[in-house]
């Protein structure tokens, strides 16, 4: 239940900002350019994640 809770709020995030994500990328170059800032954004998060369970939570 402790992991199923923070998915439920991921997806539901996920679906608040699909439309407006979607609206605002009319042409291609910009999908592409706004996707690859998002992932970047995203594994910068889970990297500081990993290093912090894996160095600073022992």
């Amino acid at each position: 239940m402790d992991k199923i809770v923070p998915i439920i709020y991921m997806v539901g995030v996920f679906l608040l900002i699909l439309p407006a994500f979607m609206n605002s990328n009319n042409s291609l170059k910009t999908f592409f350019t706004n996707l690859s800032i998002w992932i970047a954004i995203v594994l910068v998060i889970f990297s500081l994640y990993y290093f912090y369970n894996l160095y600073l939570n022992e």
